[in-house]
């Protein structure tokens, strides 16, 4: 649930920075540092840096979106998979009471939210643009290390994350929101966008969930989640990992930007980067621009359900149109 009515108002906001000030001192950091927001997404992530030179970030978890189980099997899975060096992240940081997981209650009466703290990883977001097809072909090896990863790994008793199948994102219990709802959507544009949701209904139904197709991924590669620094190319924020399908992977990189004329090219580049370290079956690679389809309209969704967020209102109604159109183009080729 939302606090006051949005969920980040600027008064929630300065309420979330005060909390970590005053929580910095679990994670050994003094009170005083500097806080700096980074981003405001389905969380709110800060930069906190000590007058010492010491730093790292802070993670506070939208309401009601994680339960504290969830969020320490993400952690969980981070750990696994620095512990085995199949991809840089951030290493997750336990407070000084041994726990990763933190309450911080909100010193005006706000409800409580949970919070985690990482190691600061060092780089920049990759730049849109055909010049990404190297770095494509890059995340296609990572994507299939942590595929492999997944597949073969013990998860821990109690692990839970979200399943993020066609009912969580268009059908009946949508995580981020209704597609219906999208902004800016009339009364045609909703019959066409529910045609193009039924095309992908029928689609992932003969595609399938079977083990070779369907795991533990990431789910959240957009650029944004990329770190470059030289040579090197890290992932970060597991927030949204969970059970989906693997080439969900490369849709969920090209997001906010499916629509561009180069993304066959990136695709065609992260299919060969992954088939250096897996195999990926032609069945597969022929599905990507149904899983991109799936993305675009499930962002279109995220878009109206998280409207105070300065990445929803740069997309807003353009958004919705940019959709119908790749809807229409979609539906000629399956509908």
């Amino acid at each position: 649930m939302a606090e006051s009515g949005a969920e980040y108002t600027e008064g929630v906001l300065a309420d979330i920075e005060a909390r970590v000030h005053t929580a910095l001192p679990l994670w050994g950091l003094p009170a005083n540092s500097a806080v700096t927001l980074l981003n405001i997404s389905e969380n709110a992530t800060f930069r906190a840096d000590a007058p010492d030179g010491r730093h790292l970030v802070v993670r506070v978890h939208r309401i009601g979106y994680h339960q504290p189980d969830e969020i320490r099997s993400e952690l969980a899975w981070i750990d696994a998979l620095r512990a085995e060096n199949v991809v840089a992240t951030p290493e997750p940081l336990r407070a000084v009471d041994g726990e990763l997981v933190q309450t911080l209650p909100s010193p005006s009466g706000l409800p409580a939210r949970q919070a985690v703290a990482f190691a600061f990883e060092p780089g920049r977001e990759p730049d849109q643009g055909a010049a990404l097809e190297p770095w494509f072909e890059t995340l296609g090896e990572i994507c299939a290390r942590m595929h492999l990863h997944a597949k073969r790994w013990p998860r821990p008793a109690g692990f839970r994350r979200k399943t993020w199948d066609f009912d969580a994102m268009l059908g009946d219990r949508p995580l981020w929101g209704r597609w219906q709802d999208a902004m800016g959507l009339d009364d045609a544009g909703r019959r066409q966008l529910g045609r193009v949701v039924e095309a992908l209904r029928a689609a992932l139904a003969r595609y399938g969930q079977g083990p070779d197709r369907f795991g533990l991924i990431h789910a959240d590669l957009r650029l944004a989640n990329l770190l470059v620094d030289g040579a090197r190319l890290a992932v970060i924020d597991f927030d949204d990992c969970g059970f989906s399908w693997f080439v969900y992977d490369f849709a969920a990189a090209v997001s906010f930007f499916e629509h561009e004329p180069f993304v066959p090219e990136l695709a065609a580049a992260w299919v060969r980067g992954y088939r250096r370290v897996a195999p990926l079956a032609a069945e597969d690679e022929a599905a990507i621009p149904l899983f991109v389809m799936l993305r675009r309209a499930l962002l279109t969704a995220w878009v109206a359900s998280h409207a105070e967020t300065p990445l929803a209102q740069e997309m807003g109604v353009a958004y919705t149109q940019g959709t119908l159109a790749l809807g229409e183009a979609f539906l000629s080729r399956h509908g």
